[in-house]
């Protein structure tokens, strides 16, 4: 976890991301045939690469279900008909009509070689403008970060604990140590939006504010005497 680089969130401690594990088989045949029969079986046909060679295997659909299905993110120690890779999730794809698990790419890690995931983006604490009738709008899920596995948080922590009605926080107010933010620097991560309740109350507030200065001016000055005339 890591935290907004704020005076609030300088303490805060690095969590490194877990790791999920998934067993799996090489595939003997490689094709659509193949790929549809071992689907018909709960099967999700996978490949392997960014080391020495592509691996290509199943697994059961069952094994995706704390990698795929959940906001986290995990490195993953696959073991496959007994040899053991590290790797990260590339790539998944659903079908566009069931959404069934179709097909997984993984991405070997190497030492020493950069890889680049999306990481999920949490926001902590209360908002003095959220209570006062403002909206907050997580405007990115997730931020592509960039750098060595061992190094990347399983999530990026804003604190929201002094943003009020009409402030933000982008991607360029973000500094994670040893690592790059892809994401342009001026798009906005959160930020608290007025709403119609908050600016009617703004426009009352206002008004009461007027009507205050009115009722405690000054008193009209009268008009002077005038003096008698010369006889």
């Amino acid at each position: 976890m890591i935290g907004w680089c704020n005076d609030q969130n300088k303490n805060k401690k690095t969590k490194n991301m877990k790791s999920v594990s998934i067993s799996g088989s090489p595939r003997a045949n490689v094709g659509k045939k193949d790929a549809k029969a071992l689907r018909n079986a709960k099967q999700v046909p996978c490949v392997l690469y960014g080391g020495k060679e592509q691996v290509h295997f199943t697994a059961l659909e069952t094994e995706f279900k704390n990698l795929i299905y959940t906001p986290n993110v995990h490195t993953v120690d696959l073991n496959i008909g007994g040899k053991k890779y590290n790797a990260i999730l590339q790539e998944a794809q659903f079908h566009k009509i069931s959404e069934n698990l179709l097909h997984v790419d993984f991405l070997e890690i190497a030492a020493g070689k950069p890889v680049t995931m999306n990481i999920p983006v949490r926001t902590t604490g209360t908002s003095p403008g959220v209570r006062n009738g403002g909206k907050l709008v997580k405007k990115l899920k997730t931020m592509k970060v960039k750098g060595a596995v061992d190094k990347m948080p399983d999530e990026i922590t804003i604190a929201i604990d002094k943003m009020e009605i009409g402030s933000s926080v982008r991607v360029s107010d973000i500094t994670l140590e040893g690592l790059t933010l892809l994401n342009a620097a001026n798009v906005t991560i959160v930020s608290v939006e007025t709403t119609r309740a908050a600016a009617a109350e703004e426009v009352k507030a206002a008004a009461a504010a007027g009507g205050a200065a009115a009722k405690g001016g000054a008193a009209p000055v009268k008009a002077a005497a005038k003096a008698p005339a010369k006889k």
